[in-house]
Formats: C-alpha cells, structure tokens, sequence
C-alpha cells in the first residue's frame, strides 16, 4: 500500500473511533506545546483493525506527548496526569515532556516532538497524532508507516545503539503474543 494511502487509512481509523477522538480532544484542550498522543494509542488499535482482533482496552496507557523546553525538568507532568485523570477516569495517562527525555535516553538535546520520536526504541511505535485547532490530525511518523502496516518491530538507529534496551523492551512488551502475525526483528 502506498504511504499515502497508508496514512491516509490510520488517520480515517482514528477519526472514526469515538474513544480515540475523545482522548484526542482531552489533549487538545491543555493547549501544551508541540503535543501528540503516539505509541500504542495507534498501532494496537491499528494492528487490532488489521488482524481482526480486539485487544485494545481502556487499561493501556496513552503516551501524551509534548515538547516545552520552559521545563526541562518536566516538573508538570504529574499536574498533566492528575488533569487528564481527574476529566476522564478509567483512562491511563502518561504524559512526557519530550524537552527532557533526551537525558533519560543519553542523546543530545531534542529539536521537538517529531526529534523525539526519531530517538524511540523501535519503528512500530515512533509514530504520533495531532489533533489541531482546525480539527485536521496530523500524523508525526518520523520513519514512515510501512513497519507499522507490516506488523514488524524494527529497531531504529537509537534501538540499534541501544540493542539491550530494545530487546528487553520487545521482551516485556511481547506484541507477537498478543498479536502472532507481529514480527520482531
């Protein structure tokens, strides 16, 4: 499937499902800087569509992400999640400032989200999506979406710096149990 139509396909999953919107909307109305919600709040509703399955529970966790460098010591993320569960309970939140994580990552400073992104463990979850202020999503998918569509674990550069890192990562993640048609590499 071309790029495109690949992105153009996610993006028509997302905007079709009533949780997904409402999670988005949640983010959007903080008004944090460079924001996204990425990671598993795509691909397993994605690779769920994909196979058939129906994995997806209120139980994982949704990865907000921002990039405000007015607090690089990301001392507001704990008010973000106390926010976001206190307006939808039920909800996991984890809400990271991408300003900061280059330290928990041991990489030199991040430009912004989309920078981040490039600096995640594996291709399948290095993807992200905007709801902006004119209702349009915008997809953040640093190294594209042919992993994502092919069900594959790929590390990225950083995966391959970080090789331990990623393999425990794919261990205690294990998505080829929860989905058998994945494929880590």
């Amino acid at each position: 499937m071309p790029a495109e139509a690949q992105r153009d396909r996610l993006l028509s999953l997302i905007a079709s499902d009533d949780a997904a919107m409402a999670a988005l909307r949640l983010a959007r109305s903080l008004v944090l800087p460079d924001w996204a919600i990425g990671a598993g709040f795509l691909r397993n509703r994605l690779w769920d569509d994909l196979t058939g399955s129906r994995t997806c529970s209120p139980a994982d966790d949704i990865d907000l992400l921002y990039f405000d460098a007015g607090d690089p010591e990301g001392t507001g993320e704990a008010a973000i999640e106390a926010h976001l569960a206190a307006a939808h309970p039920g909800l996991v939140w984890q809400a990271r400032n991408q300003a900061r994580m280059h330290r928990v990552n041991g990489d030199a400073p991040y430009a912004d989200t989309e920078d981040a992104l490039r600096h995640w463990l594996e291709t399948c979850s290095a993807v992200a999506v905007r709801f902006e202020r004119d209702d349009r999503l915008t997809l953040l998918a640093p190294y594209g979406l042919e992993d994502l569509f092919a069900l594959v674990c790929r590390p990225t550069p950083a995966g391959l710096r970080r090789s331990e890192a990623y393999r425990a990562r794919m261990a205690a993640k294990a998505w080829d149990r929860r989905w058998p048609d994945c494929r880590i590499i």
